[in-house]
């Protein structure tokens, strides 16, 4: 039962890291344009040959 007296408080902390985490990735806009390194695979090949 004591366990429980060290268990919860770091569960709320480890809670708060996670939320404090996302909060922060979506505040340095992480998230933003998703679809935008998916493309550049495909279209990473048509760039480097009109280079050449």
């Amino acid at each position: 039962m004591d366990i429980l007296y060290l268990l919860i408080p770091l569960s709320v902390i480890l809670v708060f890291c996670i939320i404090y985490g996302l909060w922060w990735a979506v505040d340095h806009n992480q998230f933003d344009k998703l679809e935008q390194h998916g493309d550049s695979i495909m279209y990473d090949e048509e760039r480097t040959h009109e280079q050449k």
